[in-house]
């Protein structure tokens, strides 16, 4: 992995941790936080499944030690990153990317926090608790990420760093 593309991926943690400091919805017991959900299509579509996952457990990992994020963080963006990077993967179109992050938080990673919630945080829900706060995030920032990798993807900077 090159220097610059660390760089890259430090700058879109920074970017997606600084966001949840300012954009943030909350949902009860989740807070929604789309900036995270637009930095994992746009990594996705710019660098790939690993770098794309990476970014996403070490913003998490911010986010819960600084306090602006709960444990949910983890399910609710690395499961998002991996479906996002995915599916771009295999597909090469964005929207795909886009449909990854939102069936991989919004589903998938709503009922994976079910059981993670009773573990880590003591909360007994119901199993389609969380699924609208993540449903939401998940298809703003989704919707966020496609505008911002459709403009990245058209300049020479981002020719440099796509997989």
């Amino acid at each position: 992995m090159s220097i610059r593309k660390l760089t890259i991926m430090a700058l879109l943690v920074a970017i997606a941790v600084a966001g949840s400091t300012f954009v943030a919805i909350p949902t009860g017991i989740a807070r929604a936080y789309p900036i995270q959900h637009a930095i994992n299509v746009v990594s996705a579509i710019l660098l790939g499944p690993v770098p794309t996952v990476a970014i996403a457990f070490v913003t998490a990992i911010i986010r819960i030690l600084t306090g602006t994020g709960s444990l949910l963080a983890i399910p609710g963006s690395v499961i998002g990153a991996l479906f996002a990077a995915l599916a771009y993967k295999y597909s090469n179109k964005m929207w795909l990317a886009s449909a990854g992050e939102i069936v991989g938080t919004g589903i998938i990673a709503s009922l994976v926090a079910v059981p993670y919630a009773k573990l880590l945080m003591g909360t007994s829900v119901a199993a389609l608790f969380f699924m609208p706060a993540f449903l939401m995030s998940s298809v703003t920032g989704a919707v966020l990420g496609i505008i911002i990798a459709s403009s990245l993807r058209k300049t020479v900077f981002a020719k440099q760093f796509t997989n």
